[in-house]
């Protein structure tokens, strides 16, 4: 190991929807985080990693900071602001805009009591003139003291690669937390749920996603091992949301399995048998033992 490797980690932060998940799986070159244009898409801290000649950056991808609305908002919030002190850099991913909102105020406010280096990313700047940068760039310069500030867009890639060698300099040196080849502590079952979930944000109307968990029941490699059946349900707050998820005569449920089926086979690199069942369980976004069931542990907050 090179005695100037450098290694740390780095969380993204940032309005719901500002494109997170986005430009992780772009850095990572791999789909691990859930994407879809539905806020608060990610419920749990995601780590993944990125490991080059000059060092590893180890990603913690949280929920989206927000005021909080119920106990899983609660949760998200906790998670999301407990991870700003526990990394070596914070990105904050912003919209490119010279109008700096209620949201994006309450973050810096959050910030400042923070002694963490935050670099601002400008993201989606694929949608705007090039000049008009300068503009954001100006604008956020004055709500907060930024260790840098890098403008990309997470969607074509364009600037990440200035955005890596920012981050670098930030990292503290040290030996590797992963092996080169470890891209993701998240075990298989839990990418598997978020994949069957972001299938239904994406297909489902706007009301219904948010309240939806998924669970996987059962993953079970076949013995010759080219196959895994995998049994999940999805869980959902009011008996009609039901009828919505399956669909007429099971459709939607279809096109939420095919979907989901073709990305985990692509992960799994094996074929995948996947059973779909929709149960109803009222307010568990409420209930503290059904959050823990779901896989949202307010102990781990």
């Amino acid at each position: 190991m090179r005695a100037d490797y450098r290694s740390g980690f780095v969380t993204l932060i940032g309005r719901p929807n500002v494109g997170k998940s986005t430009l992780m799986n772009y850095l990572i070159g791999q789909k691990i985080a859930i994407t879809s244009n539905k806020p608060q898409t990610t419920r749990n801290r995601i780590q993944t990693v990125l490991t080059t000649e000059e060092g590893q950056i180890v990603f913690v991808d949280t929920p989206g900071i927000h005021k909080a609305k119920n106990k899983l908002g609660e949760y998200m919030v906790n998670v999301a602001e407990r991870t700003l002190n526990e990394v070596d850099v914070v990105l904050w991913l912003v919209e490119p805009s010279t109008f700096i909102g209620a949201g994006e105020r309450h973050i810096a406010e959050q910030l400042k009591k923070v002694k963490t280096p935050v670099i601002l990313v400008i993201n989606k700047t694929d949608k705007v003139k090039k000049e008009e940068v300068f503009t954001f760039i100006d604008a956020y310069k004055n709500i907060y003291d930024f260790a840098a500030i890098v403008p990309v867009s997470a969607r074509s890639g364009e600037n990440t690669d200035e955005l890596i060698r920012v981050i670098m300099q930030h990292l503290p040196y040290g030996p590797q937390f992963y092996d080169e080849d470890t891209i993701t502590d998240q075990p298989e079952r839990q990418i598997c749920a978020e994949l069957i979930r972001e299938k239904a944000l994406r297909l489902l109307s706007q009301e219904i996603p948010h309240g939806i968990a998924v669970v996987i029941d059962a993953m079970k490699v076949r013995r010759h091992g080219h196959i895994v059946d995998i049994d999940a349900t999805i869980v959902c707050e009011r008996d009609s949301h039901k009828g919505i998820i399956i669909g007429k005569q099971g459709s939607m449920l279809k096109k939420i399995g095919t979907q989901a089926r073709i990305e985990m086979e692509n992960l799994l690199d094996m074929k995948v048998n996947l059973q779909l069942w929709v149960k109803v369980k009222k307010d568990w976004r409420d209930s503290d033992m059904l959050l823990k069931n779901y896989g949202y542990d307010k102990k781990e907050v």
